[in-house]
């Protein structure tokens, strides 16, 4: 499928494809429904004592092309749906070339007038005989699937990838894949009679088959070859090293699992490119040391050497640079060091996104945000009660304040006095962070156990416990009244 202008010079560097889109394999350009042709000879008129060319091109289904001549010499153009000679009965077709352009593609394929392979047209199809056509492509699918079904039963291994009926609807022909040698002699007798037709296998290779089914490559857009590519080139792993690609296969194979095709487009560009450049095996004889060659950036026009010693450091270097240091050693002189040579090389400053019209950053909702606000203190964690007191003694306070004695009943109005503080124990302050929880509140006590409460505080205060005191409010503290009468304490 390749042709002559896709292969390898003398020193193995690959030449491209020079065809310009009229590859010599003879089906680029030649018209299909994913590139149709321009016939610009067909307002042109014929010399004198010259007739037509009566041997047009006709397309079938997924770009197969086949030429049949016109005996009857009836009035066909290009776009005219025909019925042919078949093998056997007849098929049908649309005539995708006329004229003198069939000539060219004739002689690129090789093929005479007087051809085996050149059959004749019969008559333009009718409507019954589109109607039978159509019928007969409708029943293609199903029969795949059929089809798939008797391949698995059998145990071949194959694929089965495509099916087409002839436009009789009297034959099928069968695509299929398979990476050995399959013995289908009993697939074909099963296939007749459960179809009622005759059947025709044909092995397809994994780009033609990739045609035939369609995807989406991984530059995100459909395959070039199910859309406008109709030759398939070879393509080797040496258009991929010397535009400098790593070789994984990966992401250097298709959806049909051999090299892509694309690698081929930007050869022809790459080897102008490299015509300038130095040879990789030369080495760079320095005042330091022999350097060798470690890569390239080629339309930067950039290369990176090391010396042999020290290979952790590599260097920059400009074409011209190293151009100068090959003609200095093949004057046997021995140039700078590379340290030397890379001070002199400018760096292009990277060009980031301005913000001219004071717009967001394009990359404003790459990195999450982060909230600097902190949550309410509910979420926090409160401190125990005996944490705080305990951190209150680390600290004493100088400013003294009157400790209050416990509330006494209503009726009896006395001032407030000072508890006795017991000595060498420091003075116990409330802290301000946060206020205490209130006490759970006990029944009240007769005047009796009344002394024995207050020793119990100051049990506490001796132990450094903080007794649990009943919050009042600051403001009344001078004005509080008893509720009842009798003294609580004296």
């Amino acid at each position: 499928m390749a042709c002559g202008s896709c292969g390898t010079t003398e020193n193995g560097v690959p030449k491209g494809c020079k065809s310009n889109g009229n590859c010599g394999s003879g089906t680029c350009g030649s018209g299909s429904n994913k590139l149709a042709v321009f016939d610009w000879l067909s307002n042109m008129t014929l010399p004198t004592g010259q007739e037509r060319f009566n041997i047009f091109e006709v397309r079938f289904k997924n770009g197969r092309k086949h030429f049949y001549k016109n005996v009857d010499n009836l009035p066909i153009t290009m776009g005219d749906i025909v019925a042919v000679e078949g093998n056997p009965g007849h098929d049908i077709g649309t005539v995708s070339l006329a004229g003198e352009l069939v000539k060219v593609q004739m002689k690129k394929r090789k093929i005479t007038a007087d051809h085996e392979d050149v059959k004749k047209i019969y008559r333009k199809a009718s409507q019954r005989d589109i109607d039978i056509w159509q019928q007969a492509r409708g029943k293609e699918e199903e029969t795949q699937k059929r089809g798939r079904e008797i391949l698995g039963r059998l145990g071949l291994q194959m694929k089965l990838s495509d099916v087409e009926y002839q436009g009789d609807g009297n034959k099928a022909t069968f695509y299929y894949t398979a990476d050995a040698r399959v013995d289908f002699r009993q697939l074909i007798r099963d296939l007749a009679s459960a179809f009622s037709i005759r059947v025709e296998m044909k092995q397809v290779g994994a780009r033609q088959e990739a045609a035939r089914l369609g995807g989406v490559g991984s530059c995100g857009r459909e395959l070039c070859c199910s859309t406008w590519l109709t030759d398939f080139r070879k393509v080797t792993t040496s258009a991929a090293r010397y535009q400098q690609l790593s070789l994984n296969p990966l992401k250097l194979a298709g959806q049909c699992g051999k090299l892509k095709c694309c690698l081929n487009f930007e050869l022809d560009t790459y080897l102008d490119a490299l015509k300038a450049f130095p040879k990789q095996d030369v080495v760079l004889k320095t005042e330091k040391g022999d350097a060798v060659f470690v890569k390239m950036d080629i339309f930067k026009g950039h290369l990176w050497y090391t010396y042999k010693e020290e290979r952790f450091k590599w260097f920059r270097l400009t074409l011209d640079q190293v151009l100068e240091i090959i003609d200095l050693n093949k004057n046997n002189e021995k140039s700078a060091t590379l340290e030397e040579y890379e001070s002199d090389v400018e760096i292009p400053v990277k060009v980031d996104f301005e913000d001219a019209v004071g717009q967001d950053s394009l990359t404003r909702f790459d990195a999450p945000k982060t909230s600097k606000r902190r949550r309410n203190n509910r979420n926090k964690k409160k401190k125990p009660v005996s944490v705080a007191a305990n951190a209150t003694q680390q600290k004493p306070n100088t400013r003294k304040k009157p400790q209050v004695k416990p509330a006494a009943k209503k009726g009896n109005r006395q001032p407030q006095k000072n508890k006795p503080q017991v000595q060498g124990q420091p003075k116990q302050n409330k802290p301000k962070q946060k206020p205490k929880p209130r006490p759970k509140q006990v029944a009240k006590s007769t005047d009796a156990t009344k002394p024995v409460a207050k020793a119990n505080t100051n049990k506490a205060k001796v132990e450094g416990k903080k007794p649990n005191k009943p919050r009042r409010n600051n403001r009344n503290r001078k004005n509080n009244t008893p509720k009842n009468g009798n003294d609580s304490e004296k």
